[in-house]
């Protein structure tokens, strides 16, 4: 079993930053992909950026160059750094992790983005 924390959502004006922590705990050895992903109101859950226990990461388009994904293995938390933020980056963001081909979410933190 995984459980998952995410932290550090807010409020932030447009070309603001915010940093996203996702804590892991429970019993297991070394989480396999993890992940970040955002729903929106009325919208559908999409990926926003995956990192794999390698360290190997991947985008959506809409925010490369501006989000940096990464984690910290020996302390069990992934990171979001979101900078230029744009509206259009609202929303819920979740926190997710594979391991042993199960997928666990956490409870997600609001990001708001607006002038």
């Amino acid at each position: 079993q995984v459980q998952l924390v995410e932290s550090g959502g807010g409020s932030v004006q447009p070309g603001g930053s915010l940093r996203l922590s996702c804590a892991a705990s429970g019993n297991f050895w070394i989480i396999d992909a993890m992940g970040w992903y955002r729903q929106a109101p009325g919208k559908q859950r999409d990926l926003v950026a995956t990192i794999a226990s390698s360290g190997s990461t991947h985008y959506a388009d809409s925010v490369k160059g501006r989000f940096t994904i990464s984690r910290d293995n020996a302390k069990n938390t992934m990171y979001l750094q979101m900078n230029s933020l744009k509206p259009e980056d609202t929303g819920v963001y979740y926190c997710k992790a594979q391991y042993r081909l199960k997928n666990y979410w956490g409870q997600g933190t609001q990001v708001t983005v607006s002038s």
